[in-house]
């Protein structure tokens, strides 16, 4: 109780949990992205059950990280090397969910671009994805945003209360902001291949990252960013061209 004390009258420690709290969202909206494209693909009735599920299995996957630091810490030790550049446990992971990231939406494109005519086929494609199977693709890309989240918190700060609350607050975010989203994506065909085509850019910045080169997480959202703004620009313009004109 005395630590926690000393942490609440510390402004550093204030300091340290609001820019980790910010930092943790923003690597929340990778996997909120990804729920929320995968969910869509369910049947009406258990689409918000599934992002419900995802979320708070990202919350256990990050609490469960956070009492094992010292194994976490230790992922990033090499344990092997292939012609100099050495791998760590946490540079297979990336690497691996950056290849699964890129499958997927690589995947969703190609059945957007080339949609289902017939409707015997489209009742076929709407079964391809169950929900223990789309539970299961959300705990696997769940680990390794964890994985990544944590080492990032354990970057920013020693202390564990405020990785605890920083990521508390991120994914109580990520829950709020789930059903909202997938909506939105879901009512703006555009707006889903945007969103494919972040997570395409998300899992190449993991592989790359597994492969030692840094890509800064900057220069990704702000990429993701501008993008947004010229998507907002160009729904804005089709409604004004939709809008009858007035006399």
């Amino acid at each position: 109780m005395d630590y926690l004390l000393q942490l609440a009258a510390d402004p550093a420690a204030w300091v340290a949990l609001v820019t980790l709290v910010a930092m943790e969202v923003v690597l929340g909206i990778d996997n909120l992205i990804f729920i929320s494209i995968l969910t869509n693909k369910l049947p009406p009735q258990y689409r918000s059950k599934a992002r419900r599920i995802g979320i708070g299995l990202a919350l256990v996957l990050r609490l469960a990280l956070l009492g094992t630091i010292a194994i976490i810490v230790k992922l990033t030790t090499p344990i092997f090397s292939v012609l100099g550049q050495g791998f760590s446990w946490r540079d297979l992971i990336l690497i691996a969910g950056g290849l699964f990231l890129v499958w997927k939406a690589t995947t969703e494109i190609h059945h957007n671009v080339d949609p289902v005519t017939h409707a015997e086929d489209v009742k076929e494609s709407r079964v391809t994805i169950g929900f223990a199977a789309a539970i299961a693709q959300i705990l696997m890309l769940d680990l390794v945003f964890s994985i990544d989240s944590i080492i990032t918190a354990v970057g920013m700060t020693e202390h564990i209360p405020i990785m605890i609350i920083a990521v508390i607050a991120a994914v109580t975010c990520m829950l709020l902001a789930a059903d909202p989203l997938a909506k939105f994506i879901e009512a703006n065909p555009t707006v889903v291949m945007l969103a494919l085509g972040f997570l395409i850019m998300i899992g190449m910045t993991l592989i790359a990252e597994g492969f030692g080169a840094h890509v800064p997480k900057g220069y990704v959202y702000a990429a993701m960013g501008f993008s947004t703004a010229i998507e907002a620009l160009n729904m804005l313009v089709r409604r004004r061209r939709t809008v009858p004109p007035h006399g």
